[in-house]
C-alpha cells in the first residue's frame, strides 16, 4: 500500500493532522491499532485557542454544538481561585466541555468528509526510512502490511512504536504521585459540591456518567500499573471528603501519575512526533489533549506544503523550532502545578504547602497574574521566534480574529483560512478593492484580501499588510507607508514562506 502521509494513531491529534494534509490535496493514511474507537474519555475539555483552530475551519459550530462551555479553568487543584477566560482576548473565552471520546467523533467524521482512510487494528512494527521515503511494517487483521510513504507522523501515544522505531529520546521525570479516576452511572450528586471543596474533580458526562478523580494522601505512591477496585475508590472519597458521594456502576476505573516526558526532537529525517508520542505530563490544566491538537495545526500546512513540493528550504524543520519549546512549557509548567497538589498531601509539607497555596490564591484574584497564567494555560500567548530580522511586534503571534469589510461584504480573518492556506491580508483605509486576486490553480500557496479594518486595536495601529499562516498566526507583517518597500518586504516574506515572490 502506497500513500504520502501514514499517520500512526488515530486520537484527535492524527485525526485532526489527517484533516489538515487532506484539505491541503495530500494523500494520507491513518492507522490505530485499536479496533473501535475509545469508548472512556481521559481529556474532557477544549481550551480557547483549540476552540479557535476549529473555527478557522469552520467546524467550531459541530463543536460547541456538542459541549458545554465554562468561564473558566482550574490552576492546580489545590487552589480555590479559578483562571478567568472571559477576560481573555479571543471570540470564544471559555473552556469547552467535551468528552474525549465526542472530540474524536467530530474530527473522525471531518476526515471521512475529505476521503481520510482510517484502518484499524492497525499496530506499527516497524519504521525504516530512506533518502526518497519511508517503510512502515504493521501488524494488521490481515497479517503483516507494508505501507511505503514519503512521511510519517507518530501520533501513538506515550510508549510511541514509531517514536522508538526512529530512536528518539524521550527523557524525563519517572512517576512520584498517582490518581484515580473513575466514571460512574450511579452517584449522589447533592454531594458533589462537598467533594469538590476537598480537592476533588466532579464532572458530569454524556449518558448519565459522572467522573470523579480523587488523590488520596494514603494511596498517592501507589504505581500506576496497580488496578483500581471499586472499594479502594470508595475508601479513597471517604477519606478525602467524608462521603463515597454513592458511587456505584463503574463504567471505567483507572490510575495515573505524573509522568513527565518530551522528545529529544519532534522530527527525525522522515519521522515526525505530535500530540501524546511528543509529551507526557500529569494532566493538571487539561492541555494534554489541546497542545497536541496545536501540534497538528502547526505541522498540518508544513508538512502538506513539502509534499507537494513548494515548501521553501527549511519550512518542515520550524515545527520543531516552534513547537519543541511549547512542549517544554508544558512540561515544565504542569510539573510546578503537580508540585502545587502533591505537596499539600504530604505529611511532612502539608501546613506549609497549604500557606503557599493561600498565597497563590491571592495572586490569583490579581487582574494580571490571572491573565497571565490564564494565556499559559489556553495557549492564547503562544507565540514563535520571527523568522526575519527586525520584525513587527506581531509577527510569530496568533493572529486576532478581527471584523473586515472586503469586496465580498463583512468579515473576519478566520473566515479567509477555511480552505487551510496563507493570507495575505492588505488593509486600506478608504473602499476595499476586490476581495480575492485571481491564482492560476485553486491549490495557489497564498491568497490576497485587500480589506478595512473594523476596530479599534492599539496592537494593530499603522499595520499596512500582514501574512497569516493557515494555523493563525502572523507570519509577517509591515507599518511602512513607502510603497516601495511595502513590495520589497512583502516579497520577501512570501519568498521566505511560500517560496515565490507573488501570492
Amino acid at each position: 500500500m502506497n500513500t504520502e502521509v501514514l499517520i500512526v494513531g488515530a486520537g484527535p491529534t492524527g485525526l485532526l493532522l489527517a484533516c489538515e494534509l487532506a484539505l491541503a490535496g495530500v494523500r494520507v493514511r491513518v492507522v490505530d491499532q485499536r479496533t473501535t474507537p475509545h469508548r472512556e474519555s481521559r481529556a474532557l475539555n477544549l481550551h480557547p485557542r483549540s476552540i479557535e483552530s476549529m473555527d478557522m475551519r469552520g467546524l467550531a459550530g459541530r463543536f460547541l454544538a456538542a459541549g458545554r462551555t465554562v468561564p473558566g479553568w482550574q490552576f492546580a487543584v489545590s487552589l480555590k481561585r479559578r483562571l478567568d477566560f472571559t477576560a481573555l482576548d479571543t471570540r470564544h473565552p471559555y473552556a469547552l466541555l467535551l468528552a474525549q471520546v465526542r472530540t474524536e467523533a467530530l474530527l473522525a467524521e471531518r476526515a471521512r468528509e475529505l476521503g481520510v482512510e482510517v484502518g484499524r487494528g492497525y499496530e506499527a512494527v516497524s519504521v525504516a526510512q530512506d533518502a526518497h521515503g519511508v517503510e512502515a511494517g504493521l501488524s494488521g487483521p490481515g497479517g503483516p502490511v507494508t505501507v511505503r510513504s514519503s512521511y510519517v507522523v507518530g501520533c501513538d501515544g506515550g510508549r510511541s512504536r514509531v517514536r522508538q522505531a526512529a530512536g528518539i529520546g524521550f527523557p524525563g521525570t519517572r512517576e512520584t504521585m498517582t490518581a484515580v479516576v473513575g466514571d460512574f452511572a450511579v452517584a449522589d450528586h447533592a454531594c458533589n459540591e462537598r467533594a469538590r471543596r476537598h480537592g476533588v474533580l466532579v464532572a458530569r458526562l454524556e449518558a448519565g456518567l459522572t467522573r470523579f478523580v480523587v488523590m488520596d494522601p494514603r494511596r498517592i505512591r501507589t504505581p500506576s500499573c496497580e488496578p483500581v477496585s471499586l472499594e479502594e475508590f470508595r475508601s479513597s472519597l471517604r477519606q478525602v471528603c467524608g462521603t463515597d458521594c454513592g458511587i456505584g456502576e463503574p463504567r471505567w476505573l483507572s490510575r495515573f501519575g505524573n509522568t513527565t516526558r518530551l522528545a529529544e526532537t519532534y522530527r527525525r529525517g522522515r519521522v515526525l512526533l505530535a500530540g501524546d508520542a511528543a509529551h507526557v505530563h500529569f494532566p493538571v490544566g487539561a492541555q494534554g489533549l489541546n497542545t497536541g491538537l496545536q501540534d497538528a495545526m502547526n505541522l498540518g500546512w508544513k508538512l502538506a506544503a513539502t509534499v507537494r513540493g513548494w515548501a521553501p528550504p527549511g519550512l518542515l524543520d520550524t515545527y520543531h523550532a516552534e513547537r519543541h519549546p511549547v512542549g517544554h512549557a508544558v512540561t515544565t509548567g504542569t510539573r510546578a502545578q503537580t508540585l502545587l497538589v502533591e505537596l499539600p498531601l504530604t505529611e511532612q509539607y502539608g501546613l506549609p504547602a497549604g500557606l503557599l497555596c493561600e498565597l497563590l490564591d491571592t495572586l490569583l484574584g490579581m487582574g494580571d497574574v490571572n491573565r497571565y497564567l490564564a494565556g499559559r494555560i489556553s495557549a492564547l500567548d503562544t507565540a514563535y521566534p520571527p523568522s526575519l530580522p527586525d520584525a513587527d511586534p506581531l509577527t510569530g503571534r496568533r493572529m486576532p480574529d478581527i471584523d473586515l469589510t472586503t469586496a465580498a461584504g463583512p468579515g473576519r480573518v478566520y473566515e479567509l483560512l477555511r480552505d487551510g492556506r496563507l493570507v495575505l491580508l492588505d488593509f486600506e483605509d478608504g473602499d476595499p478593492h476586490p476581495c480575492i486576486r485571481a491564482h492560476p490553480h485553486p491549490r495557489a500557496r497564498a491568497r490576497t484580501v485587500t480589506a478595512r479594518r473594523n476596530d479599534a486595536r492599539s496592537d494593530l495601529d499603522g499595520v499596512r499588510s500582514v501574512l497569516v499562516r493557515p494555523d493563525g498566526h502572523v507570519a509577517w507583517a509591515t507599518r511602512t507607508t513607502d510603497p516601495r518597500a511595502l513590495a520589497a518586504e512583502r516579497a520577501q516574506a512570501l519568498l521566505v514562506w511560500t517560496g515565490a515572490r507573488k501570492a
